[in-house]
């Protein structure tokens, strides 16, 4: 007979999580309580019951000293609070993918949006998931359920709504409410949550239900994960068996099997599934050889201090994990105590991939650390060891997690190489290429170095070899902040915006997620030929909005002030019979303008330059000239400005000029001219 034991059999990432939670909180020393079973498997409950890890149903049970460790399965938000809000030291071991539930579900929830949940209304991370909405939310086990929710509520086609699923919910079932769901309810938004884990659980079930001739499902009876399994296999193949532990098993069922399959639950142990293998194989001529069960060793009290001494460091090997308290700290090391007798050391280099960290700084004595082993002196009774590995073997189990639930993860940009930038979270390394480090391919990836990016994993290379991608992070809060803007936007808006390009017509400015464009006539009170006059790129500018069109997303902005007006500068300080110094700009045949302030320009006729007769203004004045003159004449409406040089003239002039008149009038207008000059 051939045994076949399925690759995705055992723990899944989250409750591996939870479970080393609980053991490492133990070898810290610490009381530890857990906030319901740690997983749905009876054995390893009463395993951790044995080291003193009780089992409470609510946080007032947890006792002073004890630390509560929520389950995968995560609770009601109002259960965190509650724990934040009292002082109760806890830990949340919820699974990635079930908090990442809880985040969709409350913030569409809090937005207004009905939720529906596909799933066991019964079931712990149901609850949990329903704890963390603030709006309607119903929960349907399969599609005729769905049918009976929509057909009893006639608005939904009508309302925002979601639909998430319990992560380790059937795929087929999922299918159909799917199906259902969009049929009648077009505008409703479908986030598939079904744990990827779990989905590849059940593929596999599904696939090797057809093959074989039998198949035994291994996992604990109150595991909803293993049930889905069990119903999986039942619906391919009749000979399908449930057992928690090999001692279930009766040989005697598989005596006329060829080929028989092995599926285990998410939250079945590695050495329940070994056992049952075992059983098997003892039994039915195994395929592959299994491992020796090892004889007890004696207990340290059965031993003598020196047989415990020497066990103490037979049982510390390399990448094994400890807890050490510090017990010094220089600049180039810490030494801690690891227990048993052992001192360890941890240098810079293993404390941090940080080259500059200082250790004096970020270690104090009586912290406690945890640590990976590298290696061990017997002689000396010391161990090397290091924070930095340790630290990335957690690292990297968030790194493979945060690939399969899209979580958005945040780094340290520590160096830029040939083809991009590699980002250091939790002491592993990521690379990111150079086409998804920076918005567009033109950005500086220099100006990255040093800074902390958020960034999503795309990739998982072998060798423990992470792809990320700044970009699409960039892209996807870009098109928010874009929706953001659209969705408030109104003319006669203020913005602080960044000028990102100039053209020669104008310049786009960045108000916050949408560019919007200053016509080069909007830049100046004063004629200019190019935006650079007055903007560069990189400038921050106050805007406003002059006009939209949200069908082609385009927004004109203004940029001149009313204050800042030349027309009214001029008004707020000049009058009729002033007199200023004026610039000469220009002549025409008829007389010559003159600058008073930037932007206002005035006309001094040719019969108000001199007190003579001239042919031409330039007879006079010349371009760039200073002269004083006297404002005759303002009309605002049509923005005119009239100026005299003539009437500042002094009055010998004029009586000279009158002189002149004389002598050359008839005789019997002298008098008159004369008396006229007079006055």
């Amino acid at each position: 007979m051939n045994v076949t034991l399925a690759k995705t059999a055992g723990f899944c990432f989250g409750v591996n999580r939870a479970v080393n939670t609980v053991y490492d909180l133990l070898q810290k020393g610490e009381r530890v309580c857990t906030l319901g079973p740690i997983i749905h498997n009876p054995q390893l409950v009463d395993e951790l019951s044995q080291k003193g890890v009780r089992i409470v149903n609510s946080p007032d049970e947890a006792k002073s000293g004890e630390t509560l460790v929520i389950r995968s399965h995560g609770v009601e938000k109002s259960v965190i609070d509650y724990c934040t809000q009292n002082g109760i030291k806890f830990v949340d071991a919820t699974c990635t993918f079930v908090s990442k539930i809880h985040k969709i579900v409350y913030e569409k929830s809090r937005d207004g949006y009905v939720v529906i949940i596909a799933g066991d209304i019964n079931h712990q991370e149901v609850k949990g998931i329903v704890g963390h909405s603030v709006a309607n939310t119903f929960v349907v086990q399969d599609d005729l359920e769905l049918e009976d929710l929509l057909r009893k509520n006639g608005n939904f086609a009508e309302k925002n709504l979601i639909l998430v699923s319990q992560t380790t919910f059937n795929k087929k079932v999922w299918q159909k409410i799917e199906k259902n769901l969009k049929k009648v309810c077009t505008n409703a938004e479908i986030f598939d949550t079904i744990c990827n884990a779990t989905a590849m659980r059940q593929q596999e079930a599904f696939e090797l239900s057809k093959l074989n001739d039998a198949v035994v499902v291994i996992g604990g009876k109150g595991s909803s994960n293993t049930a889905k399994l069990f119903d999986v296999c039942k619906a391919n193949c009749s000979n399908t068996y449930w057992v928690e532990t090999a001692d279930e098993l009766n040989i005697s069922d598989f005596s006329n099997y060829e080929n028989v399959a092995v599926v285990a639950g998410a939250s079945t142990p590695a050495g329940i599934i070994k056992e049952v293998l075992k059983t098997m194989s003892e039994n039915l001529q195994p395929v592959e050889q299994l491992e020796e069960v090892e004889v007890a060793p004696k207990s340290f009290e059965e031993m003598t201090d020196e047989e415990a001494f020497e066990a103490s460091l037979n049982s510390l090997t390399g990448d094994q994990k400890v807890t050490g308290v510090v017990i010094a700290v220089n600049p180039s090391e810490i030494t801690v105590d690891i227990g048993r007798g052992v001192t360890g050391y941890v240098t810079a280099s293993e404390y941090s991939s940080d080259p500059n960290v200082n250790l004096v700084d970020e270690v104090k004595v009586d912290d406690k650390l945890n640590l990976i082993i590298m290696k061990i002196s017997d002689q000396e009774g010391t161990a090397m060891l290091s924070k930095r590995r340790y630290d990335a073997i957690a690292g990297w189990d968030n790194i493979k997690a945060a690939k399969d639930s899209g979580e958005i993860l945040k780094g340290v940009v520590r160096e830029i190489i040939k083809g991009g930038v590699v980002v250091y979270v939790d002491n592993v390394k990521v690379f990111i290429p150079a086409s998804q480090a920076t918005a567009s391919r033109n950005d500086s990836l220099e100006e990255l170095k040093g800074t902390e990016v958020s960034f999503r994993i795309i990739e998982i290379g072998r060798g423990r070899r992470a792809i990320g991608s700044i970009r699409s992070v960039l892209r996807e809060e870009k098109k928010a902040a874009e929706e953001k803007v659209w969705a408030n936007i109104a003319v006669g808006d203020r913005f602080t915006g960044t000028v990102k390009s100039l053209t020669s017509y104008g310049a786009f400015v960045d108000i916050g997620g949408v560019d919007g464009m200053i016509h080069i006539s909007e830049l100046s009170w004063a004629r200019i030929k190019n935006p650079s006059e007055v903007v560069l790129v990189g400038d921050t500018v106050e805007v406003y909005v002059k006009d939209l069109d949200a069908d082609k997303k385009k927004i004109s902005l203004g940029y001149k002030k009313d204050e800042e007006n030349p027309w009214t500068i001029f008004q707020n300080n000049y009058n009729v019979d002033d007199v200023v110094k004026v610039t000469i700009v220009s002549m025409t045949t008829y007389g010559a303008f003159a600058r008073i302030i930037p932007g206002i320009d005035g006309l001094i006729h040719i019969s108000q330059i001199a007190n003579k007769h001239i042919a031409k203004p330039q007879d006079e004045l010349t371009v760039g000239q200073e002269v004083e003159a006297k404002i005759t004449a303002i009309d605002l409406d049509k923005k005119r400005i009239s100026l005299s040089i003539r009437a500042l003239l002094p009055e010998e002039e004029k009586v000279e000029e009158a002189v002149e008149e004389v002598a050359e009038a008839p005789a019997e207008a002298a008098e008159e001219v004369v008396e006229e000059a007079a006055e």
